[in-house]
């Protein structure tokens, strides 16, 4: 047991996943039509493509900033938008 103790010392949590360490025991199982729509849910978003592209650094600012404002990453950020258009 004490090793296994040492073992999780060396991981330095996120305020995020120290609350949800904290909070364990608190979350129930999900089965049946709940958990086959999260995986399905899941499926759809999963990435299958790699772009690469150039982008003027103005805009690349611009979008970081937004991304940092409403706290998701600047890549995930354009992959939502570029899937809206997508899908408009």
């Amino acid at each position: 047991m004490k090793k296994e103790k040492d073992f999780y010392k060396k991981f330095k949590l996120s305020k995020e996943e120290q609350w949800i360490e904290d909070h364990a025991e608190e979350f129930v199982p999900i089965t049946g039509p709940e958990y086959d729509f999260i995986v399905a849910s899941l499926e759809r978003k999963r990435k299958e493509m790699v772009l690469n592209m150039r982008i003027n650094g103005d805009d690349l600012k611009a979008i970081k900033e937004k991304a940092r404002k409403v706290g998701v990453k600047y890549q995930t950020l354009i992959s939502e938008i570029l899937h809206r258009f997508a899908k408009a």
